[in-house]
């Protein structure tokens, strides 16, 4: 089949109520953070663990995701402004002639989101007596599906766009000002992340029934996204100026040293084969969940 480029102008804005704004983005984000803390609950309900305690553990993993979003934008890829503006990077106001003007959250990085999940899920584990590699794995299966929607997001507000080609389905992104197609990047990034979210799922709940060896699903995450993330970066335009002097990007320099935590996972999984619960123990480390 032979089609044109494909002319991108969709509005960022959904609707407007009055001065409120919806945005697509803010709609995705929300929707893929909703659908994976269900899949979240699903497991736990699975594995009989407490859902009060998963509740809790789910709100406060998307706050500090959150968090860790915008902190990661700040600091790897927007230093040289922030570091003078640094009350904008915690409240979505500029400072201009005018007084502080309303402009949102501009920036956030998945690199930092990911981070901030990690050491969340460190102290989370410790403070409850869970098992680290337990609560890693589980989320594991659910996250996929919430960075789909982001890179759905992302596509909705033109950006995070990919260099210029000449394949048939190679995006106009008008909203730019683009006269020339370039790669869909979002959508790339998108079918990997829903991909692997299926094959997570069908792992989890057909092959194994919930009984997967420890570090398996974690390791495929992290080996899995941000091996994609590192190829896809080189068909992205760089996103802020100081990359262009850069061998690889700053997403590509993030990247590699979560596909080496990634493999390290797998050669836990494979090597160890554990099957750790949820809850622990004082005196046996793990035991089955009631």
């Amino acid at each position: 089949m032979i089609w044109n480029d494909i002319v991108w102008n969709v509005d960022p804005v959904l609707f407007k109520v009055a001065s409120v704004r919806v945005a697509w983005y803010g709609l995705l984000l929300t929707t893929g953070f909703l659908i994976a803390y269900l899949v979240f609950q699903k497991i736990a309900r699975n594995e009989k663990v407490d859902t009060a305690l998963i509740d809790r553990f789910s709100m406060f993993t998307i706050l500090w995701t959150l968090a860790g979003l915008r902190l990661g934008h700040c600091l790897f890829y927007d230093w040289a402004y922030f570091k003078n503006h640094i009350l904008e990077i915690f409240i979505p106001f500029q400072e201009t002639a005018n007084g502080w003007e309303f402009i949102g959250f501009s920036g956030l990085a998945s690199h930092g989101g990911t981070i901030a999940i990690i050491l969340f899920v460190l102290y989370f584990s410790i403070k409850n007596r869970m098992s680290l590699i337990w609560l890693l794995d589980r989320l594991s299966i659910a996250i996929p599906v919430a960075a789909a929607f982001v890179r759905c997001g992302n596509l909705m507000n033109s950006e995070i766009i990919g260099t210029t080609t000449t394949m048939p389905w190679g995006f106009v992104f008008t909203q730019l000002g683009d006269t020339e197609a370039r790669h869909p990047t979002q959508i790339y990034e998108a079918l990997v992340y829903i991909s692997l979210f299926a094959y997570q799922m069908w792992y989890y709940f057909k092959k194994t029934k919930g009984h997967i060896p420890g570090g398996r699903s974690v390791g495929t995450l992290l080996t899995v996204i941000f091996t994609a993330r590192f190829f896809i970066e080189f068909i992205k335009e760089n996103q802020v100026a100081f990359e262009d002097n850069l061998s690889l990007n700053m997403g590509q320099y993030l990247s590699i040293p979560f596909v080496l935590l990634g493999i390290a996972f797998l050669y836990y999984s494979f090597s160890r084969k554990t099957y750790p619960v949820a809850i622990k123990t004082a005196d046996k480390g793990n035991k089955k969940i009631k």
